[in-house]
């Protein structure tokens, strides 16, 4: 059997041997064949010559045709070859025959082995490409800060808003519906209840801290651990958890109200070297809403 290794053709040793010795087989055999014939044509033309034509007739060794005593004597010439051949001189005798087919077998069996680890092998980095794949085509998570801040940045005082925007309010339910919000403390007890509709985890260093229909966490990293198959978390406050998410956040979905307020808290300043402003709608003042006010959306270059 004739194998390819790194686009060149190798034999065997032992397959080579094999051919070999094939070969010798049968130029014995084919040397045994010619004699049979030779025996037979050499007969038959002496028998004709003897008997036919009479040439010789009058020699007769041991009381018989000289061609008979011929025949004879070749014919045992010939049982020796075939003795020789099948018998004495058959290298390739049944029991190496055997011992030739189980290591071939063995060797085949090794071969066959190490192409079931190779394939196994890219099996598994077939496996591993597929997964990575799939990981790859999964949907980034959006990291989203959402707030709405005044000309100032100011976000509230005391703990409370500072307006009321009821298009702001609805803005902020239309994004946040279904997803995580991620807030502090001070932001959570600031609402009448957990957010309905959405996954409130709330970040504390109270580690007794216990609420209905929320999950306390003690960290804002700990906290995107919790909401990792969220596609698009939302970070809702308060202004030292908008501080840290800046670094991390994807985008920022703000509502800028255009007037200053006397405020204790703060949003972060937007740096423009580090955020791209991709989306706004303005909103005039109106008899429901004291201030205009702006949606902004940034996400970062």
């Amino acid at each position: 059997m004739i194998f390819r290794s790194k686009n060149k053709t190798t034999i065997d040793d032992r397959q080579i041997d094999l051919v070999d010795y094939a070969r010798a087989r049968i130029r014995q055999k084919k040397r045994l064949y010619f004699h049979f014939v030779a025996f037979l044509f050499v007969s038959l033309v002496m028998v004709i010559l003897n008997i036919g034509l009479g040439y010789g007739a009058q020699i007769q060794p041991f009381g018989y045709p000289w061609v008979l005593s011929a025949a004879l004597l070749w014919g045992v010439f010939l049982l020796l070859h075939v003795f020789q051949v099948y018998v004495t001189r058959r290298f390739m005798n049944p029991a190496w025959e055997k011992e030739q087919i189980k290591t071939l077998v063995g060797l085949q069996e090794a071969r066959i082995e190490k192409i079931k680890r190779k394939l196994d092998k890219e099996a598994s980095f077939q496996a591993d490409a597929e997964w990575h794949k799939e990981e790859n085509e999964k949907p980034k998570q959006r990291i989203t800060i959402i707030a709405a801040a005044a000309s100032n940045h100011a976000l509230g005082k005391d703990n409370k808003l500072i307006w009321h925007l009821s298009k702001d309010l609805q803005h902020f339910k239309t994004l946040t519906n279904g997803h995580a919000v991620i807030m502090g403390r001070k932001t959570f007890e600031s609402m009448p209840r957990a957010l309905p509709n959405r996954t409130n985890i709330v970040i504390t260093r109270q580690s007794d801290y216990q609420v209905e229909n929320i999950t306390v966490t003690s960290s804002l990293s700990e906290a995107l651990t919790i909401a990792q198959d969220d596609p698009r978390p939302f970070i809702i406050g308060g202004g030292e958890i908008y501080k840290e998410a800046m670094s991390i956040a994807d985008e920022i979905e703000l509502t800028r109200v255009h007037a200053d307020f006397d405020a204790d808290t703060f949003f972060p300043e937007i740096n423009s070297h580090q955020w791209k402003e991709v989306w706004r709608e303005e909103h005039a003042a109106d008899e429901k809403h004291a201030h205009a006010f702006t949606f902004l959306r940034y996400q970062k270059k």
